[in-house]
């Protein structure tokens, strides 16, 4: 590793309470990480199916105000589970709460019991792939009409690794792209090949990957050499920031 990397906290919203998801951002910003996040889901993941849960962008309302230093985002949202104009204006009102920290985080979505129980249809994953490079035209169409504007021109982190479909929308439309840690090496090679034919400089789009466990911080050194410049460690209750700080540790090791 020759250079410091970004460093995030992905705070899962599940089997929790408000009250240790505000203390967890709160004490992760004031560790210094350079990033944020929550998830979009209405329904946890692991464990209790029908376990405690909240949703994601008004948590991300609250974090706002409560952080000074981290980007923050919710990584990432389903572009069907909200108007694309609506989104964009949730967006640049988060951004102002922000103080100008807000990355908007897009993605096709895949958990078919969110869609069910909420009333979304559930399409394919290629019609939901497809429909999201429209989508990001209409929030960014959006974003430019809003009065006030945004506090800065917010970045766009896309999720997904569909080497067909979600890597080409990432190489003609984002400013950061994210997938999991056993998927980032692959991906990456693809995303280069897209921003080839797209005729994009690789160099402007960030690459970022999550990690889903401790071990996984045995990965970065390998991550840092493959392209990864900002590696988000995801946290469950009780959000012990640990792993974080270890990450930290890599990254001044890593500039040193």
């Amino acid at each position: 590793m020759s250079a410091r990397f970004k460093v995030g906290a992905w705070l899962m919203p599940q089997h929790t309470s408000v009250e240790r998801l505000r203390a967890a951002w709160r004490e992760a910003d004031r560790r210094g990480v350079d990033s944020i996040w929550v998830w979009d889901h209405f329904f946890p993941l692991t464990g209790d199916p029908d376990g405690t849960h909240f949703e994601g962008w008004t948590l991300l309302s609250a974090m706002a105000v409560e952080t000074s230093h981290a980007e923050i985002g919710v990584l990432v949202t389903d572009h069907d589970y909200r108007n694309p104009d609506l989104l964009a204006d949730m967006a640049r009102t988060v951004d102002h709460l922000s103080g100008g920290r807000l990355v908007l985080g897009l993605g096709a979505g895949w958990i078919e019991r969110d869609y069910a129980e909420y009333g979304y249809e559930f399409r394919s994953g290629r019609e939901r792939a497809e429909a999201l490079a429209g989508y990001v035209e209409r929030v960014k169409a959006r974003l430019a009409k809003l009065n006030p504007p945004p506090l800065r021109d917010i970045p766009l982190l896309i999720g997904g690794d569909g080497k067909r479909v979600a890597l080409r929308t990432v190489a003609r439309h984002a400013d950061a792209w994210n997938t999991v840690v056993w998927r980032f090496e692959d991906g990456n090679q693809t995303l280069d090949e897209w921003c080839a034919r797209t005729d994009r400089d690789p160099a402007e789009i960030e690459r970022t990957c999550f990690l889903t466990a401790p071990e996984h911080l045995d990965d970065v050194e390998r991550l840092v050499a493959a392209g990864a410049r900002h590696i988000i460690m995801q946290l469950g209750d009780p959000f012990d920031l640990e792993p974080v700080d270890r990450l930290m540790s890599l990254s001044r090791k890593a500039a040193a």
